[in-house]
């Protein structure tokens, strides 16, 4: 059970509390309205969910897929994909459900997963907290206006989840110079939450006839110093690792820069799928609490 006395939303702007915490905030007590709490909501274009904040075991599913949610004279929206991120509904997402406020509280009507009734608690001037008394699992939300919110940083830190946003990576170009090794045999790559597998299927193949030669774990990684710089290993079940720097050209298009053979290849992803609602089936995006682990290197190919 939640013991935290809830604020008077209204005096958002001048909590000084500077962190999460589960310690109870002492204040008089101040008659809320629904029209506070609206307020609140609605103060920030952008709300970020700090998804490695959350608290609880349980899970409110559409703020467990988001990146970012808004609420906006009654309708709710979120952007749960990294591809066409600030770019999709001029930077909201999609149009996901509405809302209404209570006192202190917050009404979701989600298309899809239907009505969620949470506490709404003011942390500091620019964090609230989303609270699920059925779960008691509690999600932190940063507050941001969209003309200054840093889209490209909230991209390159979730690659992994570009990567699986489309149903396969199609290779279409390869370079001239870079010596033969076995990756040019590759032609498709899947990234699944949990492994990848690559096939040699002539180029154009119909995805629904895609053969899948080889498969492993694969892992991105964060690189020292370099904020827009990725890398990848795809660790082969039946073979070694092959490493790579990841470069992406746009919403759907990456480079793979192969070190070992100083080969540079092309894929354009295929299958986008947008994450309207809830999805189904093994490929639905949920976000984990996760970072990148860091890799010591220095950016090989000279763009």
């Amino acid at each position: 059970m939640k013991t935290k006395l809830r604020l008077a939303l209204i005096l958002i702007g001048t909590l000084m509390a500077s962190c999460y915490t589960e310690t109870i905030i002492q204040d008089d007590f101040i008659e809320e309205s629904a029209f506070n709490t609206d307020q609140v909501l609605r103060s920030y274009d952008l709300w970020y969910v700090d998804i490695n904040a959350t608290q609880g075991n349980g899970e409110v599913p559409f703020l467990q897929r988001a990146f970012t949610v808004s609420f906006v004279n009654g309708t709710f929206y979120a952007n749960n994909n990294i591809a066409g991120i600030g770019k999709t509904g001029n930077g909201f997402g999609i149009d996901a459900g509405y809302y209404s406020t209570l006192r202190g509280t917050v009404e979701i009507d989600h298309d899809i997963d239907g009505a969620w009734l949470l506490d709404v608690y003011a942390v500091n001037s620019n964090t609230i907290e989303l609270y699920d008394p059925r779960s008691d699992t509690s999600y932190y939300l940063n507050g941001y206006d969209i003309d200054s919110f840093d889209y490209d940083f909230v991209f390159y830190d979730n690659i992994n989840y570009l990567l699986q946003e489309y149903d396969v990576w199609e290779k279409t170009y390869t370079s001239e110079t870079g010596s033969l090794n076995d990756f040019d045999d590759e032609n498709f790559l899947q990234f699944l939450p949990s492994f990848f597998r690559s096939s040699i299927d002539a180029p154009g193949t119909a995805i629904s006839k895609l053969q899948w030669d080889f498969e492993g774990d694969y892992q991105v990684y964060d690189v020292e110093n370099d904020e827009t710089l990725k890398t990848l290993t795809l660790a082969y079940d039946t073979m070694g690792n092959d490493y790579f720097e990841l470069y992406v050209i746009n919403d759907s298009t990456i480079e793979l820069y192969h070190p070992n053979s100083e080969t540079v290849y092309e894929f354009v992803g295929r299958g986008y799928q947008q994450y309207l609602k809830s999805g189904k089936g093994p490929k639905v995006k949920k976000r984990q609490k996760t970072s990148n682990p860091v890799m010591k290197v220095k950016r090989l190919r000279q763009l």
